[in-house]
């Protein structure tokens, strides 16, 4: 047994990609699962599919950038399956993709706004509760981009490496009270993100075929390890599939 069976996970982002793959792995290990996106609709439908399958599901439209918006997204969680005891931090966007010369001040900052605020307020918000409750898990999605400068994607890096900061200030402020915090570079996956990417063709990454992006599987993989006690020694770290030695303890070695 894994320890996951009758937790309650909240996962933002959760409409399609990594979110969904990790919403869809923790329900059929009998966690109930509160998906939230930007897109109502899409959401709902992962949900209800989800519920089908015999798991328990709710979703919620959320704007992470809006707090009241994520305020009232834990509520409802809580109202619904009870207080937050695993937090999947993963709505993000890639763009603007451009040079900093030219690119859009509003959209630069909307993905701040998103990738590195809207983090910070989905913790703020469950991050008391889980607290009172003696502990939980946060799972920060984080990227390499964190940690390496790439060509046309300055918000997206510099969003991730103030994400990969925050993990870190939550985890020192919050030792020795139950909490187990970790950030989680996925690597290049196979997603919607990914087809932007390569529309771009600015810089590396929009040149790796599409053929040789991980499956979503893969990350979804290690993100459900994280969740569990096996992780353990893993808290406060930023934990990346590119680790030969966490795709071991993972299955993929």
């Amino acid at each position: 047994m894994d320890g996951l069976r009758d937790k309650v996970a909240l996962i933002t982002g959760a409409s399609r990609g990594l979110g969904e793959g990790v919403a869809r792995a923790l329900a059929a290990r009998g966690v109930a699962v509160m998906l939230a996106a930007r897109d109502g609709a899409a959401v709902a439908t992962v949900a209800e599919t989800i519920v089908a399958a015999g798991g328990r599901a709710a979703s919620a439209a959320c704007d992470v950038s809006d707090y009241a918006a994520v305020e009232r997204l834990v509520a409802a969680t809580r109202e619904r399956f009870g207080g937050v005891q695993i937090l999947v931090n993963n709505a993000g966007v890639i763009e603007p993709i451009a040079e900093i010369a030219s690119s859009d001040p509003a959209a630069w900052a909307r993905n701040i706004e998103i990738n590195l605020i809207g983090a910070y307020h989905v913790v703020r918000a469950v991050l008391p509760g889980m607290l009172a409750d003696g502990g939980g898990t946060i799972l920060d999605v984080s990227s390499g981009a964190a940690y390496r400068p790439l060509e046309g994607w300055s918000a997206y890096c510099s969003g991730k490496a103030g994400l990969a900061m925050l993990t870190r200030a939550v985890a020192l402020e919050t030792a020795g009270r139950g909490l187990r915090v970790f950030g989680f570079s996925p690597g290049t996956i196979d997603t919607e993100m990914q087809v932007k990417i390569r529309a771009s063709g600015m810089n590396v990454i929009s040149q790796i075929p599409r053929a040789e992006l991980s499956p979503v599987a893969h990350a979804v993989r290690g993100l459900v390890y994280l969740c569990t006690a096996a992780a353990d020694d893993l808290h406060g770290t930023d934990v990346s599939m590119r680790e030969e030695e966490f795709r071991r303890r993972i299955g993929l070695g």
